[in-house]
């Protein structure tokens, strides 16, 4: 079976994987970029970037991967839902290139984007959710793209197989948090750490047997 992956997914020094007051003009709250400032610095990101662990762990995300689902949060600003011609906050051809499951209360019509993303909007549980991403992944992983709700429910359901935080020496004071309600989560997995030179620090949850 396909495996539920999460990469490069950023969160604080005190646990939150965006800002507060997410709006069109500000995806991550008052986050800004600073929780991916570190991946923007990287040679997979930009010609003559840093190489290096950063770099490694950026080249992993979309290494094998069929789908990816994410949550409403991540597709679009609060109130997304109510502009019928809106597509998303990641432009005409998003970065996913694969079939991409957004879950919403609001679902509306499939849209085709660019570079092979097509949206599918689905309220449904993360347990379905990901039986129609592994079906629509053709035997490749799937990804768990977040914001930090999605991956919260996922995890607290038991569901992922890899987990990739990236904790960012910042401290954002409120947003939303990745751990809340997960206490004692790390008892299910390999636990590894690896501080880079960028300061940030990357954690790896493994299930064992994978």
């Amino acid at each position: 079976m396909s495996l539920a992956r999460v990469h490069n997914f950023s969160i604080s020094l005190d646990g939150y994987g965006t800002g507060e007051g997410q709006s069109r003009d500000a995806h991550f709250g008052h986050a800004g970029d600073r929780l991916h400032e570190w991946m923007f610095a990287t040679r997979s990101w930009e010609a003559g970037g840093s190489g290096g662990v950063d770099d490694a762990f950026v080249r992993q995300h979309d290494q094998g991967i069929g789908a990816e689902i994410m949550g409403a949060g991540k597709f679009g600003h609060p109130g997304w839902h109510e502009e019928p011609d809106w597509k998303g906050a990641w432009g005409p051809n998003p970065p996913f290139h694969t079939p991409t499951f957004i879950l919403t209360h609001h679902p509306r019509p499939s849209i085709e984007m660019e570079g092979g993303t097509t949206y599918h909007f689905l309220d449904v549980s993360p347990v379905e959710a990901l039986e129609a991403a592994r079906e629509a992944a053709g035997g490749k992983d799937v990804r768990l793209g977040g914001g930090p709700t999605l991956i919260r429910d996922f995890l607290a359901a038991g569901l992922v197989d890899y987990l990739h935080v990236v904790v960012v020496p910042i401290v954002l004071g409120r947003g939303v948090r990745l751990w809340d309600g997960l206490e004692g989560v790390e008892s299910d997995y390999r636990v590894e750490t690896i501080s880079a030179p960028s300061g940030v620090t990357h954690l790896t949850f493994t299930r064992p047997g994978i």
